[in-house]
């Protein structure tokens, strides 16, 4: 499988991360075509403009998305706060959905996030199997014993539960998508609707919604 990623550099990157919006629709995003507006205005975190992106780590997309992301979240101001929500769609995810909340409960999600893309997406390893996953990710530093034990774990049931929640609340049908102050959902998909560019340019363009969404919440709209 050959999967075309950029490596977003923190200069290249935040170069890059300035520009979205100057292609876009004059006027900047349109509701309904770049991102929509939830009807009903979900909880979030009190006191944060709270972004949330629905993920898969067996989603090419997504994988795409993350080193633009990583560039964008390591340079949020402090009234934002970013979080992640593996979703689930489909019975084989279920493994990367709660190896995910795991890995989050152990301290080492961040840490092997981009090794369990590369495996997946490089090196066409599936890791839908406990068994698969757990050794991959003793292999690279997680105690065996530990993962499964918090893989089981009623934590992780309700980590799971709670992100299907969110993700049936926002109407996720497709990721990587983002949430946005529990009002907005954008997505690179949406952020290039209807432009003949490639999928690098509907990231950036993505990024650029995100921002100007995150304005308008700071602006009471």
């Amino acid at each position: 499988m050959s999967i075309k990623r950029r490596d977003f550099t923190a200069a290249a990157g935040l170069a890059g991360l300035n520009l979205p919006l100057v292609a876009l629709a004059q006027g900047g995003p349109v509701e309904g075509r770049h991102y929509q507006k939830l009807q009903q205005p979900l909880p979030t975190m009190p006191g944060k403009i709270e972004v949330v992106e629905f993920f898969w780590y067996g989603c090419p997309h997504c994988y795409v998305f993350e080193p633009a992301l990583s560039v964008w979240t390591a340079q949020l101001p402090p009234d934002v706060a970013f979080r992640k929500c593996h979703v689930l769609f489909r019975p084989n995810m279920r493994v990367h959905q709660r190896t995910f909340f795991a890995l989050e409960a152990l301290g080492k999600e961040a840490e092997l996030r981009g090794k369990i893309f590369d495996a997946i997406h490089r090196q066409n390893q599936r890791l839908d199997e406990l068994d698969a996953m757990t050794a991959f990710v003793a292999r690279h530093g997680v105690d065996a014993a530990k993962f499964k034990d918090t893989f089981g774990s009623f934590g992780v049931d309700n980590k799971c539960r709670q992100a299907d929640k969110l993700a049936e609340a926002f109407r996720i049908e497709g990721v990587p998508s983002v949430g946005i102050a529990g009002r907005y959902l954008t997505s690179p998909a949406m952020a290039g609707a209807g432009q003949r560019i490639d999928e690098e340019q509907s990231v950036l363009r993505a990024l650029g919604v995100m921002d100007y969404l995150v304005k308008r919440v700071r602006q009471g709209v």
